[in-house]
């Protein structure tokens, strides 16, 4: 099973999260208001579909490509790791 089917709720929550988060940015824009508010709001949009998409590679390579049951503790396992820190870091 998929990793997105077993955290379908959650993952649909962050994106109706994100989804407010745009079109308060459209209303902003549409109500002209200033910039300082739109670079806030489109930040803070931006921010939050990083840490989505961090979200699902994560649990990619945790699920899919080191299985951490079996390879705990291995040198594919803390390389799974490191790839997981940079991008986290990376989509900060």
């Amino acid at each position: 099973m998929s990793h997105t089917i077993k955290e379908k709720t959650k993952l649909l929550n962050r994106v109706r999260r994100i989804r407010g988060q745009i079109e308060a940015l459209e209303r902003a824009l549409a109500e002209e208001k200033g910039c300082s508010d739109v670079l806030h709001l489109a930040v803070a949009a931006r921010g939050a579909l990083n840490s989505l998409v961090a979200e699902v590679i994560e649990d990619h390579i945790r699920l899919h490509v080191v299985d951490p049951a079996r390879e705990r503790n291995s040198a594919r396992s803390r390389g799974a790791e490191e790839l997981i820190d940079i991008v986290q870091a990376y989509l900060k």
